[in-house]
């Protein structure tokens, strides 16, 4: 998926399909290539898939928050003059989609979160990270997954890799506390975009009695639930994942 980066206009991203937009966000740690799922089910079907690459690194460290990628997202929406998108976010990208939907409801048509932070996440867990700890990083990887073997060493190389940057390491703190502060609670009643909430019931990142918050607190959301999942439903279970979603996005006529 990666030579299929469009670089236009001050952004990256892919894009596939025509027709109804859904925008996916990725997370913290995701690479683009975590959707692969998503990306190859939903153009045939009539939806034009885009993913932007979020600038994690790239923002000037007193403008790495939450608030600032939202806004990003709104100007890649103006850009591509798109109307009345679907925003799916996993993990940091769910808690972007959030956001942005609470400060431009008008744009957004339906909301899509999986193992999203904004309530709460225990996303770097008990000393993480130690620097140049192969191992420890590998078995970090492994533990969002349920099942290990999703984690490959593809996607533990990327994660050291950036845990071993000085200045990647310090923005990913710095997101973290970002995600922390940025606790949209008090937010979510208000917010009356239909919501589609897919869950894995073995998430330990966002375990799931935050998926029961987020359905609580959100007046207008569906819960549902991956079993023998982790926090990335879209990667363990991909097809299950896509039937859910189509299903929803057709009953609501999205």
């Amino acid at each position: 998926m990666e030579n299929e980066l469009i670089n236009e206009g001050g952004f990256k991203y892919i894009e596939k399909g025509e027709g109804k937009p859904i925008i996916i966000l990725h997370g913290l740690m995701g690479g683009l290539s975590n959707f692969e799922g998503v990306t190859s089910y939903f153009p045939p079907k009539g939806y034009k898939v885009l993913i932007p690459e979020l600038p994690l690194y790239s923002m000037p460290m007193l403008k790495t928050t939450v608030k600032n990628f939202a806004k990003y997202l709104k100007k890649f929406i103006d850009y591509k003059e798109l109307e009345d998108v679907i925003l799916l976010g996993n993990s940091l990208g769910g808690h972007i989609g959030l956001l942005h939907t609470k400060l431009y409801p008008s744009k957004v048509k339906a909301l899509v979160i999986t193992g999203s932070s904004g309530l709460y996440e225990s996303a770097m867990g008990d000393g993480y990270p130690k620097r140049g700890d192969y191992e420890f990083i590998k078995k970090k990887a492994q533990d969002v997954f349920y099942d290990p073997e999703v984690a490959t060493k593809e996607i533990v190389d990327e994660v050291f890799a950036t845990v071993n940057d000085r200045v990647k390491l310090v923005k990913t703190l710095a997101i973290a506390k970002s995600a922390i502060r940025h606790n949209m609670a008090q937010d979510l009643p208000s917010m009356q975009t239909p919501t589609c909430i897919i869950w894995g019931k073995d998430d330990t990142v966002t375990p799931p009695d935050v998926a029961e918050l987020f359905d609580e607190l959100l007046p207008n959301s569906d819960l549902f639930w991956l079993d023998k999942c982790g926090h990335a439903p879209m990667m363990e279970h991909p097809d299950q994942f896509n039937t859910i979603l189509d299903d929803w996005l057709t009953k609501n006529n999205f």
